[in-house]
C-alpha cells in the first residue's frame, strides 16, 4: 500500500470552500484537462453514498476507456470528506480530504492510499516509467487541483457581494459550455442546460429544437442570464456549399429563437450572452485590431456580422447583450490545441504556411472567467474580444509549443499541402490570422489568469517545469 499525501492553501474561509467541494460542478473543475475525461454521473452532495463516475483514456493507449466510480464513505462538514474507488484502474484507492482554517485561509490536506496493479511488479514497472504511470500522474493531477481550486475560489469571491443568477446555458456539452456550466454551479449559482433532445427527467435540463423552431416560453420565464454558444464547428470539417449553410443556419435558427422568445417574455432575462468569433475582423496582416475596428470580408466575416445581428429583437427589447468574439481556446481537452497534440507529441509538429500570421488565443480558464466577468457587471454590453493579450505569430506558437512538449518544432507544413488537406477553410483559420486584442474587457476590469503563451500551455498541459 502506498500513500500521497497534498496540501493545498487557499484564500477562503472553511465553509465556503467546503460548499465548492460540496456542488456537483466541483468534480468536473477538479479533473485536468489533459486527462480528456468524460463525466458520466456526478451526484450533487458528498454525503455517504453518493457516488461520480467518469470515463478516460488508459496510459499509453488513449483509444481504450477506463470508467471509474468514486464513492463517498465519510461526510463531516466542513472538515471533512473521504471517497473510495469501488471500479477503477487500481487495486485500491482511497482518499480522504481534511479542511482546517487559520484567520480565514483554509489548507486542504489531501490524502491518498493506494495499490497498483500488480503490486510490487506495477510499482517497478512506474518507476522504470519515470513514474507516467501513477506517481508523477497523481502529483500533476493534484497540482493541477490546487491551482483551479484556488482560482475558482478567488474568481468567486470578486462577485460574492451580488445575488446569485438563475442561468440557462445552450452548448452546455461543448469544451466551453461544460467548464462554464460547473464553474458556475460552483460559484453557488442556478445553472440549466438547454438541450437538444429530450431532458433527462430530475436533472435541470430544459429541450428545445431550434431546427424545428420549437422553444417554449415557459421553460425559459425567469432566468436571470441565458448564455448562447452552440452552433455547428466552423474547423470540424471542409466547407462546401452544404456545410457553409449549416454553420450559417444553425446560429441563425438557434440565436434567433432565443432572442425572439425573450424578447416577449413578460419577465425577461437581465442579460443575453452570444458566442462569437474574432472571425469578424477577417484577415488583416499586422494590423492591431479592437473592438473599434470595423469588419473585414470573407466567408466568416459575413457569418460573424449575420450571427450578431441574430440577437437584435433581444437588443430591442431592453435586454443587455453581450457579444463574446472568441479566439483560439487552448485546452488539451479538445479545440485547436487538443488537436495539435498527437502529432507534435509523435515528433510531426511545426509552423503551418511560413508560421507569419498572428495567433489571437485564449487559455480555457480565462475565457470562463471572462464570461463570469462580463455576466456579473452590468455595464458590459456589446461586442467583446476575448482573446489575451499577448497575441503570437504562429512560428512562435508552434516554437513555444514544441518547448513546453520537449518536442522538436521544424516539421513545417506549407500552405499549398494545408489547402490540399482542408480546402477553403485552410485560408481564414490556418494560414490567415488577426492580431486581436482584448481592449474593452480590460477596461472593464478583468486581470487575465495567462498573459503569455507558454504559462498558457504549461497550465493546461500539466508541465510547469
Amino acid at each position: 500500500m502506498y500513500k500521497y499525501t497534498h496540501e493545498s492553501v487557499v484564500d477562503a474561509d472553511i465553509e465556503t470552500t467546503f460548499q465548492w467541494f460540496e456542488h456537483e460542478g466541483s468534480f468536473r473543475r477538479l479533473m485536468p484537462p489533459w486527462e480528456v475525461a468524460e463525466e458520466v454521473r456526478a451526484d450533487d452532495s458528498l454525503e455517504v453514498g453518493s457516488q461520480r463516475v467518469f470515463r478516460f483514456p488508459a496510459p499509453g493507449a488513449p483509444f481504450l476507456k477506463m470508467t471509474w466510480v468514486a464513492e463517498h464513505t465519510a461526510y463531516d462538514p466542513p472538515n471533512h470528506f473521504a471517497d473510495t474507488m469501488i471500479k477503477g484502474p487500481f487495486w485500491s484507492w482511497n482518499h480522504d480530504h481534511n479542511l482546517s482554517e487559520v484567520d480565514g485561509t483554509t489548507t486542504v490536506k489531501d490524502e491518498v492510499t493506494y495499490q497498483v496493479p500488480f503490486g510490487p511488479l506495477g510499482n517497478l514497472a512506474d518507476r522504470i516509467l519515470g513514474g507516467f504511470l501513477v506517481k508523477g500522474r497523481i502529483s500533476r493531477m493534484f497540482k493541477a487541483r490546487e491551482l483551479r481550486l484556488q482560482r475558482d475560489l478567488k474568481e468567486h469571491s470578486k462577485f460574492s457581494h451580488l445575488e446569485r443568477k438563475r442561468i440557462l446555458v445552450a452548448g452546455s456539452s461543448g469544451l466551453i459550455g461544460t467548464q462554464l456550466v460547473a464553474f458556475l454551479d460552483t460559484g453557488g449559482h442556478d445553472v440549466w442546460r438547454l438541450v437538444r433532445r429530450e431532458a433527462e427527467e430530475g436533472s435541470k435540463e430544459l429541450s428545445w429544437y431550434p431546427d424545428k423552431g420549437i422553444l417554449n416560453p415557459n421553460d425559459i420565464e425567469g432566468f436571470d442570464v441565458i448564455i448562447h454558444l452552440g452552433g455547428a464547428g466552423i474547423g470540424d470539417k471542409r466547407w462546401n456549399n452544404k456545410r457553409k449553410k449549416l454553420i450559417i443556419d444553425s446560429r441563425k435558427h438557434s440565436t434567433t429563437l432565443l432572442s425572439d422568445t425573450m424578447s416577449k417574455l413578460e419577465k425577461k432575462p437581465e442579460a443575453f450572452i452570444v458566442a462569437s468569433a474574432i472571425g469578424y475582423y477577417g484577415n488583416r496582416d499586422d494590423e492591431e485590431l479592437t473592438e473599434d475596428s470595423p469588419p473585414g470580408d470573407g466567408f466568416l466575416t459575413e457569418t460573424v456580422i449575420q450571427w450578431e445581428s441574430y440577437a437584435d429583437s433581444a437588443r430591442d427589447a431592453g435586454i443587455r447583450v453581450v457579444n463574446t468574439r472568441n479566439g483560439i481556446v487552448l485546452s488539451a481537452a479538445g479545440g485547436a490545441l487538443g488537436r495539435m497534440l498527437l502529432p507534435w507529441k509523435m515528433g510531426g509538429g511545426g509552423p503551418l504556411a511560413g508560421g507569419k500570421q498572428w495567433m489571437s488565443w485564449i487559455s480555457l480558464d480565462d475565457e470562463i472567467y471572462a464570461i463570469h466577468h462580463l455576466m456579473m457587471n452590468l455595464d458590459c454590453e456589446g461586442a467583446f474580444n476575448l482573446t489575451a493579450p499577448e497575441p503570437v505569430r504562429q512560428k512562435t506558437f508552434s516554437k513555444t509549443l514544441g518547448k513546453v512538449l520537449r518536442r522538436p518544432a521544424f516539421a513545417p507544413i506549407p500552405g499549398f499541402a494545408m489547402k490540399i488537406l482542408f480546402g477553403e477553410l485552410a485560408g481564414p483559420l490556418l494560414i490567415e490570422g488577426q492580431k486581436v486584442m482584448p481592449k474593452r474587457i480590460q477596461e472593464a476590469g478583468y486581470e487575465f489568469l495567462h498573459k503569455d503563451l507558454e504559462s498558457a500551455l504549461r497550465d493546461s498541459l500539466g508541465i510547469w517545469r
